[in-house]
């Protein structure tokens, strides 16, 4: 894709979100109503920017009637979830269910095979008092090193320590936590089919191209209608459209492990204003030049962190793929 406009910190400011979010409300109409024959949507809420936005977008589409906001807590949730999901039903007249998946979860060994994986390297970890996150260093970034993976241990009495993770301890820590995803997933499944109604999908542009989501958990859905804006644009639909205020200043996080964790430190690795402005320069051919003055950056810098980016689209296509069943060889 070739250059269309000048670099500038304000390309990405949508100059009409009213006319973005008729046509954004007239296709998930047509894909929701026409093609998927559905009812309504579902949409599984957390207090987080993205599915606050799209459950904004889906009451507008629809009317608030034919929408159901899912609340999906578990053991690890923090409560502001809760609070802030409740606040933005009501703030639109939406009705909402609560499923805490918990149980579920205990069912798989989500927790017991994670704490298991993180005590192979924090042997003193206790999961009943000790508090626990993967991190990402930011000084690996800095490096041009590809990504190498920490857990982040927090006593309970405030001490804490950083340990690198080995590579089985990692994907067994990842595969269990994936669980709440797949387990969310099938929850929303149940009540857009309890109810004729379709899955609404809350991933953005970055959680979707960089691969930031699980396949078959929170990838799961059959429309994303934020799936191609970018982070900050969210956040300009989410004053347009008046989300709450306490959701619009709350900060981006995975809500996924015991301790506070931020979706920049663990995935990212850097603000989301500066990684939509980077993403736009590489998706679109402009040169590190041009980009690196406009950030004030060094040329070396950006083009460090376009080459993270194609590394990522790279590495997380098969998250992106759907089953593949060409195997048909017969004559």
């Amino acid at each position: 894709m070739g250059q269309t406009k000048v670099f500038s910190k304000q390309i990405l400011k949508i100059k009409k979100p009213e006319v973005l979010l008729d046509k954004i409300c007239d296709k998930l109409k047509n894909d929701v109503f026409q093609r998927f024959r559905r009812q309504g949507g579902v949409v599984g809420i957390s207090g987080g920017i993205d599915s606050s936005v799209t459950l904004a977008i889906a009451t507008r589409a629809f009317g608030a009637g034919k929408v159901l906001g899912v609340l999906l807590p578990e053991h690890d949730s923090s409560p502001d979830s809760k609070n802030l999901a409740l606040e933005l039903a009501g703030k639109y007249g939406v009705k909402t269910v609560e499923e805490n998946i918990s149980k579920a979860l205990d069912g798989f060994g989500c927790y017991r095979r994670r704490d298991e994986a993180v005590k192979s390297i924090v042997p003193e970890y206790n999961p009943l008092t000790d508090k626990m996150k993967i991190v990402i260093p930011k000084e690996i970034l800095e490096k041009k090193l590809p990504p190498v993976f920490y857990v982040t241990v927090i006593f309970a009495n405030g001490n804490q320590v950083s340990k690198r993770l080995s590579p089985s301890a990692y994907l067994q820590i990842v595969a269990a936590s994936n669980f709440k995803q797949r387990s969310r997933m099938s929850m929303l499944y149940y009540h857009a089919e309890a109810n004729h109604y379709a899955v609404i999908g809350t991933p953005n542009k970055h959680e979707v191209k960089q691969g930031f989501f699980v396949k078959f958990g929170d990838g799961g859905a059959d429309v994303m209608p934020i799936g191609s804006l970018y982070k900050s644009q969210v956040y300009q639909l989410a004053r347009y459209l008046e989300v709450p205020q306490s959701i619009i200043d709350r900060t981006p996080t995975t809500d996924t492990y015991t301790a506070e964790q931020t979706q920049e430190e663990f995935f990212y690795q850097m603000s989301f204003e500066k990684m939509d402005l980077l993403w736009y320069g590489w998706e679109n051919g402009y040169s590190a030049e041009e980009v690196a003055l406009t950030l004030s950056m060094t040329e070396d810098d950006v083009l460090n962190n376009y080459a993270n980016f194609e590394r990522k689209v790279k590495t997380t296509d098969y998250l992106r793929s759907s089953p593949l069943h060409d195997y048909d060889f017969l004559d």
